[in-house]
């Protein structure tokens, strides 16, 4: 039987050879790694480097950290999950991280959330992504790749056959490559869950949705689709109605932070009522209001048997709507997540989510809401609970393995799907 080489060791070696100071983050993790039985040789495991952690000290990871440490991982074939996020990693270390992906065959894994990698060091990452052919998610939300590094991820689609999440949220994209990326998801097959979130949109002409309406209605593959903050609009909410009659694979889409009335729920009211496989659909900080609530509980009542969850929250919704949401709970059994914090409750609101969790209709790890009474009348606390509650944090304080959250991009595993 193969024994697994010292991880530590080898780092301690590798520091030496190339004259640099150990970091003793690095060290401490890669001492713990020794520790862990999942080593050897038959299952990978995952080196959490995370700079926002908060249970041990942290020293953060430098690009000549990063340099020392690929040195070490190069042939480390069992270790198959990389976290860097909130590091200080810049285009030098992503040059590093890109010579690693070409060289490496067992990561699968690689966060790189929250450093300071730019355009350059985009290019370098995108284009190690045309010859690797092990890496199935990757993370980049928060680096400063703007939309020439867009492009670049763009063209890596059209070529890269094996990744199958792709996190581009925060990083400062355009209108140019938003629609390149839609154009390559048309014949990517390989891809299962992309966030888009935040792009930097300068026209109100929602081209971007449409383009990625358009992609809806070819791509068989995707399953996860996050467009937050995209300035969307009824007539953009529209038009991913549309594709979305014609498309059998999408389970959870992220539509929270944008201009959606309750015009545009109405749209997405008549989807639900012949939608077969949309599961998770996140509205949050939209302005949907009563009537785009009863819309919704009409069809969840009625007709759709498939969502799972819904997020609701700030969207200017009273007691009307959200009461006809809850009363559409009593006969949709599917529905088993509702998050609607950040709306006008009123006694009949509490009234009636009070009645649900008592009687264990909606359980309380289910909601952001929990009752309790004051002199006699029912009120709603809030509960940090949602479906984003896992997606920055996870793994940098704690285990990410609530399934609760429903934020996929962060908890749930690669093939998961």
């Amino acid at each position: 039987m193969s024994v697994s080489p010292d991880l530590h060791q080898h780092y301690v070696r590798a520091c030496q050879n190339l004259s640099q100071p150990e970091n003793a983050f690095i060290a401490h993790v890669l001492q713990e790694a020794n520790k862990n039985d999942k080593i050897r040789w038959t299952k990978g495991i995952t080196l959490k480097i995370a700079g926002n952690n908060c249970l041990v000290p942290v020293q953060r990871v430098t690009d000549d950290d990063l340099r020392v440490l690929a040195s070490v991982l190069c042939t480390t074939v069992f270790v198959t999950g990389l976290d860097l996020r909130c590091n200080v990693l810049t285009d030098a270390g992503a040059k590093h991280m890109a010579t690693f992906l070409q060289e490496n065959s067992t990561l699968c894994y690689l966060n790189l959330m929250f450093n300071d990698i730019g355009t350059s060091g985009a290019e370098l990452i995108a284009r190690a992504l045309h010859r690797n052919e092990t890496l199935a998610y990757l993370r980049m939300t928060g680096n400063k790749i703007g939309n020439k590094g867009g492009m670049f991820f763009a063209s890596a689609l059209q070529i890269n056959s094996t990744l199958e999440k792709l996190d581009l949220g925060d990083c400062d994209m355009g209108t140019q490559c938003l629609i390149a990326i839609a154009t390559a998801l048309t014949q990517n097959k390989s891809v299962k869950a992309i966030n888009l979130n935040r792009p930097l949109l300068y026209s109100q002409e929602e081209e971007t949705t449409v383009h990625i309406a358009l992609m809806l209605k070819n791509n068989s593959s995707l399953l996860e689709l996050h467009l937050c903050k995209h300035e969307m609009k009824n007539f953009g909410v529209e038009r991913l109605c549309e594709a979305l009659y014609e498309n059998s694979s999408l389970r959870y889409l992220d539509l929270s932070c944008n201009k959606i009335t309750c015009d545009g729920v109405k749209f997405l009211g008549e989807l639900l009522k012949r939608n077969q496989t949309l599961e998770i659909l996140d509205l949050g900080a939209n302005r949907i209001e009563d009537d785009g609530a009863i819309y919704l509980s009409e069809a969840l009542a009625l007709c759709n048997r498939t969502l799972q969850a819904l997020s609701v929250v700030s969207n200017n919704v009273s007691g009307k709507g959200l009461v006809a949401l809850s009363d559409a709970m009593k006969t949709n059994m599917e529905l088993s997540y509702i998050y609607i914090w950040g709306n006008k409750f009123d006694e009949a609101t509490c009234m009636a989510f009070s009645e649900l969790i008592q009687t264990g209709r909606l359980k309380t790890n289910c909601t952001d809401v929990e009752p309790y009474a004051v002199d006699g009348q029912v009120h709603l606390a809030e509960l940090s609970h949602g479906l984003q509650k896992h997606y920055y944090w996870t793994l940098g304080c704690g285990q990410g393995t609530n399934k609760d959250a429903n934020a996929s991009l962060a908890i749930a595993p690669v093939s998961e799907y």
